[in-house]
């Protein structure tokens, strides 16, 4: 079986490379930019950090801000109007996940037109066409969409978070540059923080992992261990680690899913707009508890990576509760609930527990699993 590995064509890390924005513009040739960002990143002046190397090299842009923080089907659609109404060539994500999986599925549709009703784009879609192409600039630590093929729209029709995987949607470009996540509060840089471990964590063990993602997914693991409260704290170089921890954890997750942590969270943001970062910080440590019986060693693994001593002299199962402990502890430091018991509603508990099944991500879970095994998983956060 051949293992298949897709990144950006270019990417730049560290203070100051939101410079190089203009430069890959340039060199590529493109006229006028679609600046798709958040409202409150747009409030607060952290998108303008962006427009203003723009302005300053004479590249005309249009700002599309009509993005919630779990992006819909409505937004996607208006900025798909928007795109075609303002002459761009390529599009600048400016944010989080939201902004960048906004920017995906309208990059996506301008190209494939058949896909405009958005739903059709859930799952692995045919899409044939490259979506037009993406300059993708993170203000958080933690979703890794500028270096992933995945995006989540939320059906608010049906309570439902998509999950699209399409490997016409990465960017062409990734700007990782920590000085644009400096505005983040506390809260969201550890939810966010958490988010990116659960990518590690879940990449390391899924079904499709192999030796060139573990590789990767175990640094990443590393680096977020060492990174997380320091970024928390705000301290320069917890947000330079958590910027590249990050990163690299989404150049293994993108490449080999991820499992039912993700799959339970992604009902709870589409229900109860739950934070993805938080959400996913609740369930990793019971999952990783459900899932234990079938990772063999890797557990001890992810112990050594997030600095735990003696691993090696451990048995398995200390080993494993090793690991367990220190996601927990990790999670306890940064300020995470530790229960969903002021987030899930017990009526809503069968739909939560099918949608997690349905979701994209569950196959890829190490443990097979079934809706009863969820509403148990559920109930246990409870």
């Amino acid at each position: 079986m051949a293992n298949r590995f897709i990144l950006n064509e270019t990417s730049y890390h560290g203070k100051g490379a939101i410079k190089e924005i203009a430069t890959e513009i340039k060199a590529r040739g493109f006229k006028k930019a679609f600046v798709c960002s958040d409202p409150d990143l747009i409030k607060f002046g952290v998108t303008k950090k962006v427009t203003d190397i723009l302005d300053g090299a004479g590249i005309p842009y249009e700002i599309f801000s009509d993005i919630k923080p779990n992006p819909t089907i409505q937004n996607v659609q208006s900025g798909v109007a928007a795109f075609k109404s303002c002459g761009a060539d390529c599009i600048v994500a400016v944010g989080g996940g939201s902004s960048m999986d906004t920017a995906k599925a309208i990059g996506i549709i301008i190209t494939n037109p058949e896909f405009a009703d958005v739903r059709s784009l859930e799952g692995v879609a045919p899409t044939q066409k490259a979506c037009v192409p993406i300059i993708a600039v993170p203000t958080t630590a933690g979703t890794a969409a500028e270096v992933t093929i995945n995006y989540v729209i939320t059906d608010e029709k049906s309570n439902r978070k998509m999950v699209c995987v399409d490997v016409h949607d990465i960017p062409v470009v990734a700007v990782v540059d920590p000085d644009m996540m400096a505005t983040m509060s506390k809260g969201l840089t550890a939810a966010t923080g958490m988010d990116a471990l659960t990518h590690a964590i879940e990449g390391y063990i899924t079904k499709g992992a192999w030796e060139m993602s573990d590789m990767l997914h175990l640094k990443a693991i590393e680096i977020i261990a060492k990174s997380l409260r320091g970024a928390v704290a705000g301290t320069d170089e917890g947000r330079e680690g958590m910027a590249l921890g990050q990163y690299i954890a989404g150049m293994g997750f993108s490449n080999v899913g991820l499992g039912i942590v993700h799959s339970m969270a992604h009902p709870l943001g589409a229900v109860y707009d739950t934070p993805h970062g938080v959400a996913n910080a609740i369930i990793l440590p019971t999952v990783m508890e459900y899932n234990a019986p079938a990772t063999g060693e890797k557990y001890r693994f992810i112990a050594k990576a997030m600095g735990v001593s003696g691993v090696d002299q451990m048995s398995l199962d200390e080993a494993r509760g090793a690991a367990i402990a220190a996601v927990k502890q990790l999670s306890a430091d940064v300020g995470i609930p530790t229960n969903l018991k002021d987030i899930v509603k017990s009526k809503d508990i069968d739909f939560l527990s099918q949608s997690a099944y349905d979701d994209a991500c569950r196959p890829g879970n190490p443990r097979e699993t079934s809706v009863e095994e969820i509403k148990d998983l559920y109930l246990k956060l409870m």
